[in-house]
């Protein structure tokens, strides 16, 4: 193993987007089995700091690969679009006017209802976002056409936890009545 391989080689898996999770939660498993500091004890202070130096490294690999995002940004990345989301937060209109539109409904919602039928519309924007960032990676190779959709994908991300956090405080409130 070399700790400056890519993520996708440390894992032995195709640099893709769509990639099988359970396979992902597999290696990760036999991975840090290889690399648990205990199995290099009886070989020094040295080995076993090579070896926690593996497994922070295989933890970091696991944690981009197994999230869709995280994964599309880092293939983004590898291939010269870095997703730059700080810097980078040029959007097409009508993505933006989606936002608004969400936001005011947001603040609008006045019941668990209302916030549900607005969940659903972002689970099903999620679902959309992840299918066109599959083929943008995946089948068009369009990386910086892809980072537009990253970009998307992490606004939405926030956006299906305020949500959520707005139910839990309805459902806080309800109960304290």
């Amino acid at each position: 193993m070399n700790l400056q391989s890519s993520d996708f080689e440390l894992f032995g898996l195709e640099p893709q987007f769509a990639q099988d999770r359970a396979a992902i939660d597999a290696r990760w498993k036999d991975l840090q089995r290889e690399a648990h500091p205990d199995k290099f004890a009886a070989q020094g202070a040295a080995a076993q700091r090579l070896s926690m130096q593996w497994s922070v490294r295989i933890n970091e690999a696991y944690q981009r690969l197994k999230d869709p995002l995280k994964r599309a940004a880092y293939l983004c990345e590898l291939n010269a679009a870095p997703v730059n989301a700080e810097n980078n937060t040029g959007m097409p209109v009508e993505f933006l006017m989606q936002q608004m539109a969400w936001r005011e409904a947001l603040d609008e919602a006045s019941n668990a209802a209302d916030l549900d039928e607005l969940g659903a519309q972002v689970i099903a924007a999620r679902r959309d976002a992840l299918t066109k960032c599959g083929q943008l990676l995946d089948e068009q190779r369009d990386y910086s056409g892809a980072v537009q959709q990253v970009r998307a994908l992490m606004f939405i991300e926030r956006f299906a936890s305020d949500v959520e956090a707005r139910l839990d405080q309805m459902d806080t409130a309800d109960r304290g009545q």
